[in-house]
């Protein structure tokens, strides 16, 4: 289909292909924020509505947040395109913002910034100022919002810092229920304020897409019954296209990146793919990333015989904290099985999600 993503985001319901980038916009209701109440009748008196059409308190996403002020504060947001940069300071604790709908392919926030984008007053964006949205705050929960950047190489080729991030996560407690992270390079950024604060996030039935390490950063992270597909690449004559982690775990966290119950699939073709590769940033040479994948399907776009790499010659892989347990799916075979270390039954017991995120238990209650 010969549609960017931007196209994508503006195509109809019926043209859109399933489970790719965001359809339109519901069209306008007579009861846009559903179950959760309107401006008449708050949901509680710390809850702000959303809605583009101006039946909220606000038409803009930023401006919500920005009224928020304090703490426990609720954002229910009406089925939309936002086209705007979204920021939660760190003062905004224990947010939660909620799409109205029920469905994430309704509430869609979207802006085209890249790390070489120029800003107005100059310089470029860089990686972290490319974000869509940004999330300083603690115990921020998001349920059933797309967060997209739909920034694209092929309309830049001036550009050399082609990093586009549709979310950057930083707060410890953050929890993103059935969202989606739409971009190609960089797309989620689920990371920490500081090398010395291990931030813990989870990530449950979310769909996140990418080429380039686009779930990459610091965090202590678990990503539960998530899907994530990697795209085609016309613009590469060979692989490997891209990468889906890039983790960058502080030496000192003992937990990085976990993958459990998920899937992995691909728009390109078989074993193009790498599964990860270890970022070591110049900002923390001493960094080693931490990545496990367990009970998750792994499809054929990737490489199976050699399915992590080296970003730097300097730190590789092997020297890294890769593992994985019972995944499944042309994707997992073992074939050189010095390529694909395992943990053992032992090992595993010890690997959940409990116990990467100790006494926080997002998933009770949900």
């Amino acid at each position: 289909m010969p549609l960017s993503r931007r196209g994508f985001l503006t195509a109809s319901a019926a043209a859109a292909v399933a489970p790719g980038p965001a359809t339109a916009p519901a069209p306008a209701r007579t009861r846009p924020f559903g179950r959760y109440g309107s401006p008449a009748r708050r949901l509680t008196p710390g809850t702000l509505y959303v809605d583009p059409h101006g039946r909220g308190d606000f038409t803009s996403v930023q401006a919500a947040v920005t009224a928020a002020t304090g703490s426990g504060r609720t954002l229910v947001i009406a089925p939309g395109r936002y086209r705007e940069t979204v920021a939660v300071d760190a003062g905004r604790t224990e947010m939660t913002w909620i799409g109205a709908s029920g469905n994430p392919r309704d509430v869609v926030i979207v802006h085209d910034n890249a790390a070489g984008t120029p800003k107005p007053g100059g310089g470029t964006h860089g990686t972290s100022g490319s974000a869509t949205t940004t999330v300083r705050a603690d115990g921020f929960t998001a349920r059933w919002i797309t967060f997209a950047n739909d920034w694209l190489r092929a309309d830049h080729p001036d550009v050399t810092g082609t990093q586009a991030v549709a979310l950057k996560a930083q707060g410890d407690r953050g929890a993103f229920l059935h969202c989606r992270f739409l971009g190609h390079q960089d797309t989620l950024y689920a990371d920490s304020p500081a090398l010395s604060v291990f931030a813990r996030q989870y990530y449950a039935h979310c769909y996140a897409e990418g080429d380039v390490d686009f779930v990459f950063g610091r965090a202590t992270a678990v990503f539960e019954h998530c899907h994530f597909r990697t795209l085609n690449r016309t613009d590469l004559a060979a692989a490997p296209y891209g990468f889906v982690f890039a983790p960058s775990t502080a030496a000192a966290n003992p937990r990085g990146y976990l993958v459990v119950r998920g899937r992995v699939t691909s728009g390109a073709p078989d074993a193009c793919y790498k599964l990860a590769r270890p970022w070591v940033p110049s900002s923390d040479p001493t960094a080693r990333p931490m990545l496990t994948v367990r009970d998750t399907r792994l499809g054929p776009g990737i490489d199976a015989v050699a399915p992590y790499t080296d970003m730097s010659a300097a730190h590789p892989w092997q020297d890294q904290r890769f593992a994985e347990y019972r995944n499944f799916g042309p994707g997992a075979v073992v074939t050189v099985p010095e390529n694909r270390p395992q943990l053992t039954d032992e090992q595993a017991a010890s690997v959940t999600r409990a116990v990467w995120l100790g006494d926080w238990t997002p998933w009770e209650g949900r």
